[in-house]
């Protein structure tokens, strides 16, 4: 009898320890299954381990963006389109992290936790992927930037549908240079994409920063007249401006982009205010665009003494700001205060036809701005565009904006050049970002153009 209730007990413990590994194999293969099914050893999906067979990835007006065909993966038969949404459609390699082939690696291929990939292996294609982006105005934000690094991008700020995210340098994914040219300095960043993973030096794009925490913070900033020799002095140093610009009030000073008026207005602030306002709009924060965490921006105010905090007052200091981010804080000043996350993949439909996926507007909490200040801003930096750079630059947008020039290396390397805004046209709801890497030429010169260019390619499209 004791033996029997022994080996009973025992059998107790294997059934246990049965039924405990088919529990935990049963959640392993469904948190690991998509993994090990798109796993680069399984030849029904890689060649030579890249990605050979999934489904169609398309732009919003339906131009095939990526194919298979007999087995190979093929991209865009325009060269510069290729280009233009490398960052975005990815390579067949994995290098590109914000691809959708490296993103959305089981959604392409056709994954699921019932049929694995047996519509892949039986009928050699997968779930098709639709994407927010417009092919056309890609490629023309790639050729205006003409070479130079940097990046480019276009939000709708009502609905948060990206129609256009361009990084450069860029490569042909179909004819991928060798190992030795892409450690050239030519291709040097070409694997990142700078709309969502780099953050840079803002310059005088941090004005508008600073504009909304002196509205907020300044009763009498808009009756105030302030005066420009050329510097302004704290202690034995001083910020330098860009210009000398006399007598001139509040306006004045953000259409002439006054630096002196600027570093005075952040210290009379102080930090702690400064630092709040910042990361109220965005700074220090990170929200996801599809599956892409942002590259946060910095601010950090904390050690600042005047001087400092004068030079953080004008986008200098330690500073630093995201592309796309900033982009949406121009949609959220567009859109009274409130800002939409933006996206770019917009739909996936299965093998059969049926959708399986569908974005839609979201809000991006970590951008707070009040309708007041957001409207306040909307009229500085319409001024600026009619007052300062010129209605004509932009023909038919009714533009809001401002320029930036960021201090970043010596004098041969040049300075980063920004443009971001929005138009205000109800039936335009279009915010953009511009920003040119070591450019020898002005903002308002190289990056203007460039933001006009794509702009224009919308309303033409």
């Amino acid at each position: 009898m004791h033996n029997t209730v022994k080996r009973a007990f025992l059998l107790l413990i294997v059934v246990g320890a049965f039924l405990a590994g088919v529990v935990i194999l049963a959640v392993s293969f469904f948190v690991n299954g998509s993994q090990w099914a798109t796993h680069r050893a399984n030849a029904h999906i890689y060649t030579g381990g890249q990605i050979a067979s999934a489904g169609t990835i398309y732009d919003s007006e339906g131009v095939i963006l990526a194919q298979t065909k007999n087995s190979k993966r093929m991209f865009s038969d325009d060269y510069a389109v290729r280009m233009a949404t490398l960052h975005a459609v990815g390579d067949t390699e994995g290098f590109m992290s914000t691809g959708v082939h490296a993103l959305y690696e089981s959604e392409l291929t056709g994954y699921n936790i019932v049929s694995g990939t047996y519509y892949l292996e039986k009928y050699g294609i997968g779930n098709d992927i639709n994407l927010t982006l417009n092919a056309g105005v890609c490629k023309t934000a790639y050729n205006a930037l003409y070479g130079r690094k940097g990046t480019v991008g276009v939000y709708n700020y009502k609905t948060g549908e990206i129609i256009c995210m361009v990084s450069t340098p860029s490569y042909d994914p179909q004819n991928k240079p060798d190992e030795e040219v892409m450690n050239s300095d030519d291709y040097k960043g070409a694997y990142l994409n700078k709309f969502l993973s780099a953050s840079f030096t803002p310059g005088s794009i941090f004005k508008i920063v600073t504009s909304a925490c002196a509205i907020e913070n300044i009763p009498d900033v808009y009756s105030r007249t302030f005066t420009c020799d050329g510097e302004y002095e704290v202690g034995s140093t001083a910020v330098i401006c860009n210009g000398v610009h006399g007598t001139l009030d509040f306006e004045k000073a953000l259409n002439n982009s006054c630096n002196s008026v600027y570093a005075q207005l952040a210290i009379e602030l102080g930090k702690t205010k400064l630092q709040k306002t910042a990361e109220n709009m965005g700074f220090s924060a990170s929200f996801e665009v599809d599956k892409v965490p942002l590259s946060e921006g910095n601010i950090d105010l904390s050690g600042a003494v005047d001087i400092d905090l004068g030079w953080a007052g004008i986008g200098q200091y330690t500073t630093t700001a995201n592309p796309c981010m900033m982009m949406t804080l121009m949609g959220a000043i567009a859109n009274d205060g409130k800002a939409v996350k933006p996206f770019y993949v917009k739909s996936i439909t299965t093998q059969q036809g049926f959708p399986m996926y569908k974005a839609s507007a979201k809000t991006a909490d970590d951008i707070k701005l009040n309708s007041l200040t957001a409207n306040k801003l909307k009229e500085l930096m319409r001024s600026n565009v009619v007052n300062y750079y010129g209605d004509s630059v932009f023909p038919n947008l009714e533009m809001c904006g401002k320029t930036g020039t960021a201090e970043v290396g010596d004098d041969e390397t040049g300075n980063n050049v920004w443009f971001v805004g929005f138009s205000q046209r109800q039936d335009f709801p279009y915010a953009v970002v511009v920003m040119i890497e070591d450019s020898s030429s002005t903002a308002r010169t190289a990056a203007i153009p460039v933001a006009n260019q794509v702009l224009q390619s919308i309303i033409g499209g």
